[in-house]
């Protein structure tokens, strides 16, 4: 069935509203709408390319997807210096942006989390409540295919200066995720408390325990059981610890910006 116009607009508009959710926890279990992410993308089919410039910078996209616009009434801070927000972003009361950060459609971010600067939110990634996103972080976005789950930070996190979260990455409840840790859908996560890797889910997906604390490590390459004899290493993320008092203290700083 050929998805409309209309049909697009109300789409859009309830997951402004935090009405509609790319994706939601049901049952402890991680589910997607496979249908509002196929009318998010048949809104670049839908629309035609505009002129969106805004003073002296030129700007050229789809008419379907300008840039968001807030009210005071909202809630939401965005501090002046450059970000953007798309339309069919959701942003709940309490967030606050820092300049400059994008975030884009379908993303849901909760109430009390903060977006640093230089931190890109891409398009249906779910972020959770009271989650700090630091400076130069980027959350990866998985628009396709429909049926995917996006990238997802859950609630509580505390994600470090420049991190990269990609490809579907499910960081739990708690966790926090040192500042310079990559994860993508091919990274093996260690820890270093069991001696074992962390198991991907039923689908195949990397999930950072609930307040797991992850720094970068890395592992040795092992051919027929043994290390190579040249020493080289790979990347490997390592959970250290799990989330204890002092760790909380540690990340509560920005609570003194809200």
């Amino acid at each position: 069935m050929e998805i409309t116009l209309k049909e697009f607009n109300e789409v859009i508009e309830a997951l402004e509203k935090g009405e509609l959710r790319v994706a939601r926890k049901v049952d402890g279990v991680w589910q997607v709408d496979r249908h509002v992410k196929e009318v998010i993308l048949a809104g670049f089919k839908l629309g035609a390319v505009t002129d969106m410039s805004e003073g002296q910078f030129p700007f050229f996209d789809k008419d379907t997807y300008p840039v968001r616009k807030f009210r005071p009434e909202d809630g939401v801070r965005i501090v002046p210096g450059g970000s953007s927000i798309r339309r069919g972003a959701f942003l709940a009361k309490g967030a606050i942006v820092m300049p400059p950060s994008y975030i884009n459609v379908g993303a849901f971010v909760d109430e009390g989390t903060m977006v640093d600067s230089h931190v890109t939110i891409g398009s249906c990634a779910q972020i959770g409540k009271h989650i700090h996103i630091s400076a130069a972080t980027q959350i990866g976005g998985v628009l396709e295919p429909a049926g995917a789950l996006p990238t997802i930070i859950e609630d509580g996190a505390f994600v470090g200066g420049n991190c990269g979260i990609y490809e579907g990455t499910i960081v739990e409840e708690g966790a926090v995720i040192a500042s310079g840790v990559i994860i993508t859908a091919s990274t093996p996560l260690f820890d270093a408390t069991t001696g074992r890797f962390v198991p991907r889910n039923a689908d195949g997906r990397v999930v950072v325990p609930r307040g797991a604390v992850v720094v970068s490590g890395s592992k040795p390459i092992v051919r027929d059981g043994k290390p190579l004899e040249s020493g080289v290493h790979l990347y490997c993320p390592v959970i250290v610890k799990y989330r204890d008092e002092k760790t909380a203290g540690s990340v509560h700083l920005e609570d003194l910006l809200r």
